[in-house]
């Protein structure tokens, strides 16, 4: 049956995500305009297809036991000099960003593992390109602020032509986040 790459993430909603993504390609982003805006839970993952109907169950289940929560960008950031990206910041869900993720990727779930690098909420709004263009979107993009409330996150699949196309939204629906499950070490996780 093959493989598939997939992410989860929460999407940017209009009129906020179509004005960052517009503004990524101006900055002369050559992937801007195949990645919709958001912040990832789940980074790009390659999976065997035939995984997917267990992934899909195990995102519904982690949506159950969510609840909406409010989501504020807020200004911008970089991982400079580790990671040539600039990003806006998510200045109000962080928390709920940090559990969500966990729950996504949990040692027990059909998507378990580790993340190159540790795991901090944001958009990006440039990535790998010039230094120049990079210094201009940390720049132009320092007093940006959108908020919406979050009411659930995305199943996204990449493409062979290398455009992120939602596959299924997954809605909350729990009235309180449970605690965090503590973490039980089985051995190295596969990097995400």
């Amino acid at each position: 049956m093959g493989t598939v790459t997939i992410g989860v993430s929460i999407a940017v909603p209009e009129p906020h995500g179509s004005l960052l993504q517009e503004r990524r390609m101006a900055f002369g982003d050559p992937a801007a305009s195949g990645i919709p805006t958001h912040v990832t839970l789940l980074p790009p993952t390659v999976v065997d297809q035939a995984t997917l109907p267990a992934i899909e169950t195990h995102l519904v289940e982690v949506a159950a036991a969510g609840r909406p929560f409010p989501m504020r960008l807020n200004g911008t950031g970089t991982f400079r000099p580790l990671s040539p990206v600039v990003f806006v910041q998510v200045a109000e869900g962080a928390e709920a960003c940090t559990w969500l993720q966990k729950q996504v990727r949990d040692a027990s779930g059909p998507v378990a593992c580790e993340l190159q690098f540790p795991y901090h909420p944001h958009v990006t709004v440039a990535h790998g390109i010039d230094d120049e263009a990079m210094d201009r979107a940390f720049e132009e993009l320092a007093e940006y602020e959108a908020h919406w409330p979050c009411t659930g996150f995305a199943l996204y699949e990449q493409g062979p032509d290398g455009v992120w196309r939602r596959l299924r939204d997954y809605v909350f629906g729990g009235a309180v986040v449970p605690p965090q499950a503590a973490h039980v070490a089985r051995g190295p996780l596969p990097a995400c």
